[in-house]
């Protein structure tokens, strides 16, 4: 994997080129490995650009065996996985009106657990300010480039040490 890093926004930027989606799950993993309760991870991204998949790293790092299966949350917005710590996944692909609330998402943010959400863009304006989030574009049928950018004291650390990191 190449990194390159950057400043962005009061934000700590990295970007990561992975040549393959078990680069991309290792990469979810290295994050997932460090994680604590409380945190946010946004993702955001085309269809089949290796959100859940990343996911699914982040849940394997955070000791989720991986035959429990974690895919997306497309049709029920929401999937709790038991590791060190909960894990919340919610997809706000396909969210409409007043959905959010009725999910009551912000106790989520505030809960035991790590907070993963995808299609973060629709929220964005109402994410926490302390987050990590992750872009994933396309660049071929197995290539992806990462951008994750940190916010708050809690990832600026996280981000830096990616960008100085070799291999995952």
């Amino acid at each position: 994997m190449e990194r390159v890093a950057a400043a962005k926004r009061n934000g700590k930027k990295v970007t990561v080129i992975s040549t393959s989606p078990a680069e991309t799950q290792r990469l979810g993993i290295w994050v997932g490995r460090r994680l604590k309760p409380g945190d946010v991870i946004s993702l955001t991204g085309d269809m089949g650009a290796g959100k859940t998949l990343f996911t699914r790293g982040i849940a394997e790092g955070l000791g989720v065996l991986r035959g429990q299966g974690v895919r997306s949350p497309t049709f029920t917005l929401v999937h709790e996985y038991k590791g060190r710590h909960p894990i919340y996944h919610i997809d706000l692909y396909r969210l409409r009106g007043k959905e959010l609330e009725e999910l009551g998402w912000e106790e989520y943010l505030c809960g035991e657990g790590v907070t993963v959400i995808e299609a973060a863009e629709k929220i964005a304006q109402r994410l926490p300010e302390e987050r990590l989030d992750v872009l994933l574009e396309r660049e071929g049928a197995q290539r992806r480039r990462l951008v994750l950018v940190g916010y708050g004291r809690r990832f600026h650390p996280l981000v830096k040490a990616l960008a100085m990191r070799g291999r995952c």
